[in-house]
């Protein structure tokens, strides 16, 4: 199932409470930038790297060209981008000011060990699958779709990836109907994104990745809990694993 761009953008304003608030007083690609300078806050984009192209990052973030062409330009204005013609914009100032990432500040989590993060999110992830396994909707999964449909064209570019990766999640997330479950697994998944960084650069990691989500998807649109709760399971057992290895290399 299609989803057109305005409606594809409806679903974005309207399924992030913090945005519903404010919907009045600003646009899209004011809340567009917020997201982008979110992934920047938590570590996903560092400064010195390269943003996907417009429309790689408008389809990550299911939304227009044309709003995410208005999103950069914002965090150009602020100096926290530089955009360069005939090359891809880049990431040029970290201090994007205060940011919340789910509910808490970005990177937070961090102050946790991983092991306690691990169980929290195997926790919280149980129960926000199931939900959305049972409440998933049909423009819901085209939005998975069409994030698959992305990452399965960055397998070598491991930014773009995460980009795709996050939105993914959240998306399955918020499908649950828990506003403040959604939020909190946003939390947990922001864990150590500067290892996670290392780990999904490695080689097979976005293939792996990839096919871990392939099973999630078709769990949910089986509307099975139990399978999409275990294909989750399995991914962030992985993911666990993962992080982990790199940093206990990092340590040493």
């Amino acid at each position: 199932m299609a989803v057109s761009a305005k409606s594809s953008e409806a679903i974005v304003l309207a399924e992030v409470p913090s945005f519903r608030d404010a919907i009045v007083k600003r646009s899209l690609k004011d809340v567009i930038a917020d997201r982008i300078a979110g992934l920047i806050a938590s570590g996903i984009v560092q400064v010195g790297d390269a943003l996907p192209s417009e429309r790689e990052l408008a389809s990550s973030l299911n939304v227009s060209r044309e709003t995410m062409r208005g999103a950069i330009q914002i965090l150009a204005a602020r100096g926290i981008l530089e955009i360069s013609h005939g090359a891809r914009t880049r990431v040029v100032r970290v201090d994007v000011g205060p940011v919340t990432i789910g509910v808490g500040p970005a990177r937070a989590i961090n102050a946790y060990d991983i092991d306690s993060v691990h169980a929290a999110r195997l926790l919280v992830e149980r129960e926000v699958v199931a939900g959305a396994a049972r409440r998933i909707d049909d423009a819901t999964l085209a939005t998975l779709d069409g994030l698959l449909a992305v990452q399965k064209e960055a397998f070598d570019d491991p930014v773009g990836f995460l980009i795709c990766d996050r939105e993914f999640h959240v998306t399955i997330y918020r499908a649950s109907g828990n506003a403040l479950l959604a939020d909190f697994a946003a939390d947990l998944y922001s864990y150590m994104m500067e290892y996670r960084r290392i780990a999904v650069a490695r080689p097979e990691a976005i293939a792996t990745s990839y096919a871990d989500h392939a099973a999630i998807v078709a769990a949910l649109r089986a509307h099975d809990p139990d399978a999409a709760v275990a294909a989750f399971a399995d991914h962030t057992d992985r993911i666990y694993q993962t992080t982990q290895t790199v940093m206990g290399i990092e340590k040493k």
